[in-house]
Order: structure tokens, then sequence, then C-alpha cells
């Protein structure tokens, strides 16, 4: 995790408030009524609705397709309607309706046609048709269980003929709905200013005449309705709540009633009605169709309702479409209303502060972590967020959806942007120039902290590794530089690469050797084991090497390996001005030594007690002899490791057991007997050859008394 500083910090917060006021600004208005669309798309998929449609409040009576192709009605104009609607109506009101409202306006009557009809016009022949009618409205009117609707415009307003507004009193109520400016409708007014005065909208007024109250204004401005608080996030409107996507209204054919009420089946009516808020409408596919908060989701004209007395048409499954009909949008309000279900949106500050605080959490992630890391923080954010968001719409509550999720996605970007322009080009430009000079994690430590390495150390249990070719200056001497710098460069990489898979640092080059230690910058409690391992892979790479790379073949190269563990001071040492990042004890001499001891015993790795106690098992090992190396008085044994423990060669074992039986003769100073079993396996092991020729030459002349079993090795 990347290490953010003050200026990291600033630039989230400015990034922040960049995006939350970008996403949250009048311009892009559209995404606050695109997170209502998402949510109820996302509640009606994960969630549904449980309730059930016969438990709505609200019914629609539908002049729908079914009516359109049913005598008497079919091929007859819809002034000629009015008649059966009053005859429908009229049973509805029997059947308990609390009140019925209009979503269909007949501008005109045929008592008004002016056509020429033999010697009178079309009007005149058919004065009082709409007798009945207007009967049956002016006595719904006076019980206050019908309003009228029309559509209120200054260019074209659209009302109920004449003598219907005489018979209903002027007992009219607007239609008209609130449209977003992406053509969405979302709300709904509350109420119209109708010559000064407020007055209820179609749905306030249908709710407030089934709850028996009158809608009011509060002291906080807010309208209420039977004391419930409208929640208006846009002043006077209510936003819907479409819980049920249209399927939660029931829908009666006009044709089907109308039969009914010729059939005389008043139970049905009862059955149907009693109680309910009723809204006659249309239910077309090609007239009054709405874009509302379904349209993701897919919304329903409603649900069927219970057959009285034609045959249900046949007609496919219900489908959803992206729009409703209109007459559905005003169930939807009216029940919300009755229901106290509207939706409650975080006005502006809220909406601002929340997408302000999302987009800070994205721009932190991106401070924090790599890009691909910061994205996922982000998603992982996201469906947090909208699981949080989805819950509370459950309960009616619509946070932010949109604004948070695209603003954090911008900060993200910005931050991104930031980070690789300014704040890491330093990061870039440090790792570049230290990367060949320090260690990855001196350099990881100097960037996190950001502060350059200064001069220091500390001691650490670490194990050393020296390594250096052996006769390589002949080899060398005949090689061109162009060719002996291809090798060094190809064996240098191929031990380099190991010796970092295994967690060890390569402190330097020396020519051809190598100086790598383990445990050290990075802990390792293994670090024995690791360098171990480590060793015999560098053995068995430059023997591929020797075979199969052109560079190497013919040249025969051998290289020599020495190890120790112990305690050394560690860090960056050098001059003030220049300084690399190093170790310096006793510890590191001892194994520059026992690298150069392998050439007496004709070795390739030779690695200390101290190395052997701390690998913990890991390893087979040969036990060589105990040595006194230059520059050091104390003597120590050292050892040969074979293989990985248990998984030596049978030949291996058989002669580690031979060098082990002549070593235990040596020591005891019968050097003619060791001389004879190290002689047993000296045509193929350097070291039994290296002892068979020692124990000869004490055999012949035997050393004084105060004799001890350690060789003083004189060179290094």
């Amino acid at each position: 995790m990347r290490r953010i500083g003050r200026r990291d910090i600033v630039a989230a917060i400015l990034i922040a408030l960049l995006a939350g006021a970008l996403f949250t600004s009048p311009p892009l208005q559209t995404l606050q009524g695109l997170s209502l669309d998402i949510l109820t798309a996302l509640r009606w998929k994960l969630i549904g609705d449980r309730r059930d449609a016969a438990s709505s409040p609200v019914v629609v009576v539908a002049i729908d397709g079914e009516t359109y192709n049913t005598p008497p009605f079919k091929g007859s104009p819809t002034q000629t309607w009015t008649r059966e609607i009053g005859r429908v109506l009229g049973s509805i009101t029997e059947g308990g309706a609390k009140v019925i409202g209009f979503d269909v306006i007949f501008p005109s009557s045929i008592e008004q046609s002016e056509i020429p009809f033999g010697d009178a016009s079309l009007g005149a022949r058919m004065k009082g048709f709409d007798r009945d009618y207007l009967i049956a409205l002016r006595q719904m009117s006076d019980s206050g269980k019908l309003v009228l609707g029309e559509v209120q415009s200054k260019d074209h307003p659209d009302r109920p003929y004449r003598a219907q507004q005489l018979a209903v009193k002027n007992n009219i109520r607007a239609l008209n709905v609130y449209t977003d400016i992406d053509d969405v409708i979302r709300r709904m007014p509350l109420s119209f200013s109708i010559e000064g005065k407020p007055v209820p909208a179609m749905a306030a007024e249908l709710a407030a005449r089934a709850l028996g109250a009158q809608p009011e204004t509060a002291p906080s401005g807010a309208t209420e309705l039977s004391g419930y608080a409208i929640p208006s996030a846009v002043p006077n409107t209510l936003t819907l709540n479409f819980r049920g996507v249209g399927r939660d209204v029931p829908t009666y054919s006009f044709a089907d009633l109308r039969a009914c009420v010729d059939k005389g089946d008043r139970d049905f009516f009862r059955r149907a009605f009693d109680g309910k808020v009723v809204l006659l409408g249309t239910i077309l596919n090609f007239e009054d169709r709405k874009l509302t908060s379904v349209r993701l989701s897919g919304g329903y004209d409603g649900t069927p309702g219970a057959r009285c007395a034609l045959p249900a048409p046949a007609q496919a499954a219900l489908q959803a479409r992206s729009d409703i009909a209109g007459v559905l949008v005003h169930a939807t309000a009216v029940r919300n209303l009755m229901e106290r279900d509207a939706v409650t949106e975080l006005g502006f500050p809220l909406r601002t502060i929340l997408t302000i605080v999302f987009a800070a959490l994205a721009a932190l992630a991106a401070c924090l972590l790599a890009p691909t890391g910061a994205a996922v923080a982000w998603l992982a954010l996201v469906v947090v967020y909208a699981g949080l968001a989805l819950a509370l719409f459950e309960r009616a509550v619509a946070l932010p959806l949109t604004e948070p999720a695209l603003a954090g996605l911008a900060a993200l970007a910005m931050m991104i942007g930031f980070r690789f322009i300014i704040a890491d080009r330093e990061e870039r430009f440090l790792r570049k120039s230290f990367a060949f000079y320090l260690a990855p994690e001196v350099i990881n430590s100097m960037v996190t902290s950001g502060k350059m390495p200064v001069l220091g150390g500390e001691m650490r249990n670490i194990t050393m590794f020296f390594s250096d070719l052996s006769g390589f200056s002949s080899i060398a001497e005949k090689m061109t530089p162009g060719e002996l710098v291809a090798l060094m460069n190809e064996y240098l990489s191929a031990m380099t690469d190991i010796i970092e898979s295994h967690g060890g640092y390569v402190d330097k080059y020396i020519g051809d050797s190598i100086v790598a230690m383990f445990g050290a910058p990075a802990d390792d409690p293994d670090h024995a084991r690791n360098a171990v391992a480590a060793a015999l892979q560098c053995r068995d790479r430059l023997e591929e090497l020797n075979d199969n790379h052109p560079a190497f073949k013919s040249r025969g190269l051998a290289h020599r390996i020495g190890l120790n563990s112990g305690e050394a001071v560690v860090g960056n040492i050098g001059s003030r001005r220049r300084f690399n990042y190093t170790v310096m004890s006793d510890t590191v001499n001892l194994a520059s030594r026992l690298e150069g001891a392998n050439k007496y015993f004709g070795t390739t790795i030779m690695a200390s007690e101290m190395t052997v106690n701390q690998s913990r098992g890991a390893y087979t090992w040969r036990e060589l002899d105990t040595v006194r190396v230059q520059g050091r008085d104390e003597p120590i044994r050292v050892y040969e490791p074979l293989a990985d423990m248990n998984q030596e060669t049978q030949e291996q074992g058989l002669r580690a057991a031979t060098y082990a039986r002549g070593l235990a003769c040596w020591r005891a100073r019968d050097f003619a007997q060791a001389a004879d079993v190290f002689e047993s396996a000296a045509v193929d092991d350097p070291p039994c050859r290296y002892f068979a020729m020692r124990a000869r030459a004490l055999a012949a002349k035997p050393p004084p008394a105060d004799w001890t079993p350690v060789n003083t090795l004189e060179g290094k």
C-alpha cells in the first residue's frame, strides 16, 4: 500500500470537491432521475412486490382495445358512449366506490354537432342524448364521489364541454403531470394555482376525498394530507414510488362492466369497487403512453381484474413495456398518498455532500492502491453502496446512485492521472535511479517514507553467500573482450536470478565473484535454508550452461561457493556523498574464506557449522574437516551439502559414509587406516583424495603428541 502525503490529501480533497460539484450540477440533473430509474429496476428485479393487487385502494376502469372492439362501442364515436359511461359509473357508485376520477376528457358532445342532417343539424336532432349521462354526473358530484379531469395550458387547454362543467359544478381537477428535462415522469404535482388559489391536482384530490381530509400546508412548507407530510424534493410535487411497476393496480375492462350492468350483477360491483378509488381512463397501445421511472425495469398496464359478463379475450401474457398508460401514473400517485408510500429524495445539499464523500473515498483508494486495485475498490464500494441504497429504497428512501458512482469513477481517473503525472513521477525517478544500486526493500522504504537513504546500520542474523569462478583468469586470457562480457553477463544474470528467487540480495559483483546476503534487507527466518538451496541450484545451473549454452561450451567453467551464518551489521555504509546498502562483520570474512577453502578439498560448496545448524535439518551434509582459516584463530567445522534431506543418491550416501569413517580414523590418529579408507574412494572424490594424501604423509611421519585434528589453511 502506497504512503500518502499532505500533497496527496489536498489533491484528493480538491478532486472530490470538483467531481461532486460536477455530477450534482444542474446540467447533469438527469442523473438524479436516472438514479430513481435504476433503483426502481433493481428493486423490481431483486426484491419484487409482495403485495396482492387485490389489496390496492385504487382500481382502474379501462377504456381498452376490448372496449373498442365490442358492440355497441365498435365503430361508434366516443361522443356516443356517454350514456353507457353514465350507467356503468352509476353501478360503480352503488357498489360502494369512495370516489371516481376521470382521466379521460370529453371536450365535446354529439349534441353540439353542426353537421347538417336533413333539414336540421345532427346536434339538433340528438338533443337530450346526454341527459341521462349529465344527470348521473350531477348525482355523483353532489355526493362528492366524482371528479372530472382537465389539462391546464395557456395555449391549448383541454376541458370537459360546458354542460359537464355545469353538471359537476366545476368539480374538476388538473391532470397535468410533472415532466423532467429528459421527458420522463417521476413526480406528480400536488396542486395548481388557479385564480391565485392553490387547487389540488387530480391525484391529491382523489386521495383527500378517500381519506376524508383536505391537503394542508405545514409550518415547514410541506404539504400534509391526513397527518402525512408528503416528501417533496421538488417543491409542490410527489415523487412517485412504482413499487409494483404497474402490476399492483387492478384494471377492469369497460366493455365487461357495461355487459355486467346489463346482466344486473350488483354483487360484482360491490366486490370489485367497495371502498375503492376508481380512475376511468384509456389503456391503449397508441394513446396516452407515458415514460416513467419504470422505463428500465419495464412497466405493466395494471393487473386484469375479475370478469363479470364477457369472456376474457384471448391475449398473450402480460408484457413489460418501457412506457405505461397515463391512467396508471395517476393511480400510482393516489396509492402513494393513501398508503404514505411516496419516495423521499435527498435535497441538493445532502445529495452533493454524499457525492463528494463517495468521490473522496474513490480518490483515497486511488492514492493508496495501484490502479487495478483502486478500480476493484471503487467497484466494491459501488456494490456495497448500491446494496445500501436498495435497502433504503425498499423503505421509500432514495439515495443518489448514479451521481456518487460516476463522481467516484471520475475522481478515481483524475487521481490516477495526478499520480502518474505529478505524485508518482518522483517515485518512478527514485526507483529508476537507484534500481541498480540499492536493494528493492531499501527503495520501497525510501519511497514509503519519502526520505532519501542515510548512513547507518543494524545488527541482523544473516547468511552470507560468496562465489567465485575457479581458474577464470586463464580462461579470460583466451577470449576477446566482447566474448568475455557476454559470458560474464550471462553467468552473473543466471546466478543472480537464482539468488533473488530464494530471497537473497546481491550486495556486489567483484569481477567474476558474487557477494550476496540472505536475511537482509528483508527479514527471513529461513535465510540459512534458502542460501543453501540457492547454492545447490547455482551449482546445477552452471552445469546446465556448460552443457547447453554456446558461450559456455568447451570452457569447463567451475565455481566455488562459501556459506556462513551469523550476526552482521547491515545498512547504508560508505561516505556521506556516496554509499551502498551492504554488510560488514567477521561473518562476511569467514564466508569469503570458506569460498577459497573449497580449492583445498576440491569441493564446489562449503558451509560453516553455523549455517548447517540454522538450516534446520533441511539437507544432507558431509562433514569435511575442522579448519582454521587465515585471519581467524578459532577453528570451525566445515561441511558440504549433498542434497535435500533424504534425497541423496545411493552413491552420495556411500561416499559420505566412507568419508565419515576415514575422518574418524584421522581424528583418532590412526593415519594409516584413515589413508586406506580415503584411498578406497579417492578415484572420483576430490575430498577423499586430499585427505588420503595428508593421511599418508602423517602415517610416514607422525605428528607430535600435542597434535590436534585442525587443518590450518594458509591461503585465502
